[in-house]
């Protein structure tokens, strides 16, 4: 049966690079980001460690815990880590889990068989703090993913969240957002007292409420 939208995150155990890993009890009461790697030592991936880790101070204020995966050993992944430190000028700062037995990789179907029968694809879940799956990537092995994307929805999941909101089709931090169907015009008008554009009356701008990872 295929992990979907609203499911449980699958919890497990395993080795990691910083040790025995049992996942719900890591998260907390974190989001998470859960995302495999097709092996150590191959050149797309080393370049996304290097911007995930980068990107702690992002992770940190948005309250996210990011979990890589590869199917090779904790010892390779400790190796790997010199490199990245070397190539990317940054030190990989997030567990990589040594799925060297497949355990996880099958857990959250991970290995696709027409793409490979042993190497992972570039899977991304977005977990939220009630360990629900929110967000579902697939990308091929030979394309590197775009973390920024990543950031951009988790932006989109905690505003969403917090307010009778869902944002538009590319939209940013500080563009107007979108005031849900299910809320009438006079709830609206209460909501947010400086007022709102209706382009059609299923289609209401509003500007956007700060996000809550800015305090």
């Amino acid at each position: 049966m295929s992990l979907q939208l609203g499911d449980t995150a699958p919890d497990f155990e395993q080795d990691s690079s910083e040790g025995r890993i049992k996942f719900h009890e890591y998260l907390g009461n974190s989001w998470g980001i859960l995302f495999s790697h097709p092996a150590d030592y191959t050149p797309v991936c080393t370049t996304e460690l290097g911007v995930v880790a980068r990107l702690k101070p992002e992770w940190d204020k948005r309250n996210v815990k990011p979990v890589g995966l590869s199917v090779d050993t904790g010892e390779n992944h400790v190796g790997w880590a010199k490199d990245i430190q070397e190539t990317q000028g940054q030190s990989v700062n997030f567990p990589i889990l040594a799925d060297h037995d497949h355990k996880v990789s099958r857990l959250y179907e991970m290995i696709h068989p027409n793409a490979s029968t042993t190497a992972t694809v570039r899977s991304v879940f977005i977990i939220d703090p009630a360990k629900k799956i929110r967000l579902i990537l697939t990308y091929p092995m030979a394309t590197g993913r775009n973390f920024d994307e990543i950031l951009r929805v988790i932006d989109s999941l905690q505003l969403t969240d917090s307010d009778k909101l869902a944002t538009p089709a590319n939209w940013k931090d500080g563009d107007d957002v979108i005031i849900i169907t299910s809320v009438s015009d006079e709830e609206a008008h209460k909501r947010y007292p400086a007022g709102f554009k209706t382009l059609k009356p299923y289609l209401r701008l509003v500007k956007q409420p700060k996000l809550p990872s800015a305090g």
